[in-house]
């Protein structure tokens, strides 16, 4: 049987992460409790790898009540406590504290634009912006759009979101398709 050729990152022997690539990164993702889990998930990555954040992610929907946003903004300090005792998720008081102020803000993003997913896939009017680099070095860690995007953030409250992980957000959630031209996820058209 023929190996695929995947882009470089999902090459290896990591099932989790071949999965990742080839039926979620860069794949549209419009419902906002899709976009809330990978906020969830790429704020914690920042520092990290984005595998020790996969291998953990069921433990995180444990943790974070199934990435509901609503039941996450209601979390106490005994909460975030008791979090920082959990072997499963990234314990670093930080990010815990971050991912409930994080829910806060996205029930606001809901509340005035109607759904969250409006108001991140208008930074891209709408569409996945597909890039085709020619090899892996090619791929951007960010961009002029992630940049503005975690301005924005910023603004609105949101914790560990600079330009390179909204960057990888927005692969995450396909607002950018960044498959390599051999890879076969790459659009050929």
């Amino acid at each position: 049987m023929k190996k695929r050729r995947r882009c470089r990152w999902a090459n290896g022997e990591d099932i989790l992460m071949r999965d990742y690539h080839d039926y979620v990164w860069g794949v549209p993702k419009k419902k906002d409790i899709d976009i809330f889990e990978a906020l969830v998930l790429d704020s914690n990555q920042a520092g990290l790898s984005w595998a020790c954040i996969l291998h953990k992610r069921d433990n995180f929907a444990k943790a974070f009540y199934n990435f509901a946003p609503r039941k996450i903004s209601k979390m106490t300090k005994r909460d975030v406590d008791r979090l920082m005792k959990n072997p499963g998720i990234i314990r670093h008081r930080g990010k815990i504290e971050a991912t409930i102020g994080n829910a806060k803000a996205f029930l606001d993003l809901q509340k005035e634009f109607s759904t969250a997913s409006k108001y991140f896939w208008s930074f891209v009017d709408g569409k996945s912006i597909v890039n085709k680099p020619t090899n892996y070095s090619k791929v951007l860690s960010q961009s002029n759009i992630s940049d503005l995007l975690s301005k924005d953030l910023k603004k609105r409250g949101f914790k560990f979101f600079g330009s390179t992980i909204c960057y990888a957000f927005m692969q995450g959630i396909g607002m950018v398709d960044d498959h390599t031209k051999d890879c076969f996820r790459c659009k050929k058209s």
